[in-house]
């Protein structure tokens, strides 16, 4: 009898299932500890906490598909939490309301005038950094932490110079109403955030598998020396993926404000590490050219599945941070490992 059982209908190969273990590991040991939670405390499972995770799961996709698409093409950015917390201070600013006496500005845009010109100005400022990492060929990691310190800087003066460093708030209710409104689904109420995510993952997936751009990222992440030889473009190819990653990054920062319903320069902290992490959990590599939209997304569930799931049983916040750091590493180390075995 060999390595395999067959029923007639169904054959077990121990090498597959070796493989599939493998493939799911992280998301195996992240499900047992849910789980181990929900037996300590069977409140976990509530119907509430599921649909506050789902809503609260919705920004933090958007965030974590611009960082995929920057995985996936085999570079990394640190400095997404500085641009979403560009965006929201900036957004913050100028969609205050007119009856509002702390006003910022006495004029007041029409609200998808001041949201497309943010995304546009969060996507000019990734296209910089992609240029840069393109043409002069400075390290990813080095350019993004560059501009993030850069970014803060910035942003940190002009909070204070508009505001005295206090926190933006008083926004206009059209505009916090795209975010902070939703409608009934299976008797959870479900926020518009859901419905952005939705679109965003749909559109990203479409780029990702329909079009010569998806192939050239997969190809530039796999093996950037082949493709460059294939006559793919290798900095355009950078260039556009990191001002899609900014355009994300400035839509979920707006909604992100929106939802919270104030700003302030600290907006976006950490944001870098829990999109990294939902992305390898997700199974995108960090070594470039392997990944899915539906992994980005799944990642990101069992990401805040986990955290919501902490906090629910009072562990402390700083343990959350160590806890985190432990996921990465652990996922890296699994994905390393799956990439040794394929060479």
């Amino acid at each position: 009898m060999n390595n395999k059982v067959s029923n007639g209908i169904f054959k077990w190969d121990a090498a597959r299932v070796k493989q599939f273990l493998m493939d799911k590991t992280i998301y195996i040991v992240i499900l047992v500890i849910f789980f181990v939670m929900a037996f300590v405390n069977p409140n976990l499972i509530r119907l509430s906490n599921i649909e506050f995770i789902i809503n609260q799961a919705a920004t933090r996709i958007i965030f974590a598909l611009g960082m995929g698409g920057i995985i996936l093409i085999g570079t990394i950015d640190v400095a997404q939490g500085r641009v979403i917390g560009m965006a929201g201070v900036v957004i913050a600013s100028l969609t205050q309301a007119l009856d509002n006496s702390r006003r910022i500005y006495d004029f007041q845009l029409p609200v998808i005038v001041s949201i497309t010109g943010v995304v546009l100005l969060c996507g000019a400022v990734m296209l910089i950094i992609g240029l840069i990492i393109a043409r002069m060929h400075i390290p990813p990691f080095i350019a993004t932490l560059s501009f993030s310190l850069i970014i803060f800087g910035l942003v940190s003066i002009y909070f204070d110079a508009v505001n005295d460093s206090s926190p933006i708030a008083g926004l206009d209710g059209a505009f916090k109403n795209i975010a902070q409104g939703g409608f009934r689904f299976l008797g959870m109420r479900i926020s518009y955030l859901v419905l952005f995510a939705a679109a965003a993952s749909l559109i990203i997936w479409f780029i990702w598998n329909k079009t010569v751009l998806g192939k050239n990222m997969y190809a530039v992440g796999g093996n950037s020396e082949a493709a460059h030889i294939c006559g793919v473009n290798i900095a355009k190819t950078i260039c556009t993926v990191f001002f899609i990653a900014g355009l994300l990054y400035g839509l979920g920062g707006i909604l992100e404000t929106g939802r919270v319903g104030s700003a302030t320069s600290g907006l976006g902290f950490g944001y870098e590490l829990d999109a990294i992490a939902s992305c390898v959990v997700g199974g995108v590599s960090m070594r470039g050219g392997a990944g899915k939209v539906s992994g980005i997304i799944v990642g990101v569930l069992i990401f805040q599945l986990i955290t919501f799931g902490l906090t629910f049983l009072g562990v402390n916040p700083y343990l959350q941070f160590l806890f985190k750091g432990v996921i990465i590493l652990f996922a890296i180390s699994v994905d390393t490992q799956k990439n040794l075995k394929r060479t």
